[in-house]
C-alpha cells in the first residue's frame, strides 16, 4: 500500500488520484459478478481486481467523453444522453439503444413515484414527456404530461 502523507481520501494529495478514488468499490463488483455465476461458484480475488479495473476503465473513458462534449457546449451537468452519445461516438452502439430504455424507464418510475402514480398503473395512464426549450444550449427541464387513456387525443 502506497504512503500518501496523511493526506486524506479527498484526493488533496497534490494532484494524485487515490487508486482506490478511481476505481469501483470491489464489494460491488463481487456482488454484479456473482449474480450471473451459478450459487456455489467462487470468484478469486484477481479475478474481481481485473474486472474492477476494467469496468473503472471504461466508465471514465464514456464519461471522458460526455464530459468533453458537455465542455464544449459550455454545460457544466453531464446527463444520460451525453453518455449514450458518448457510447455511439465511441462505437458502443450496441449499449447505447438498451441503456436509453433503461433510462427512459427509469425517468417514467421517477416521475410516477413524484406524481403518486403507482409502477403498476403504467398500463392504465400514458405519460408522455414534453420538453420546453428555455435556452439556447437545448438544456430544458422535463416536464410530465399525465394522460387518461380514456380521454381523447387533440
Amino acid at each position: 500500500m502506497v504512503d500518501n502523507g496523511g493526506a486524506g481520501a479527498s484526493g488533496d494529495d497534490g494532484g494524485v488520484k487515490l487508486e482506490q478514488d478511481r476505481l469501483l468499490p470491489i464489494a460491488n463488483v463481487g456482488r454484479i459478478m456473482k449474480q450471473i455465476l451459478p450459487p456455489n461458484s467462487k470468484i478469486s480475488k484477481e479475478a474481481k481486481e481485473t474486472i474492477q479495473e476494467c469496468a473503472s476503465e471504461f466508465i471514465s473513458f464514456v464519461t471522458g467523453e460526455a464530459s468533453e462534449k458537455c465542455r464544449t457546449e459550455r454545460r457544466k451537468t453531464v446527463n444520460g444522453d451525453d453518455v449514450c452519445w458518448a457510447m455511439e461516438a465511441l462505437g458502443f452502439d450496441d449499449y447505447a439503444g438498451p441503456l436509453r430504455r433503461i433510462i427512459s424507464h427509469e425517468l417514467k418510475a421517477t416521475l410516477a413515484c413524484v406524481v403518486g402514480i403507482e409502477v403498476d398503473q403504467y398500463s392504465d395512464h400514458r405519460i408522455d414527456f414534453a420538453t420546453e426549450l428555455v435556452s439556447a444550449d437545448n438544456t430544458a427541464p422535463i416536464i410530465p404530461v399525465i394522460q387518461d387513456p380514456n380521454e381523447e387525443l387533440e
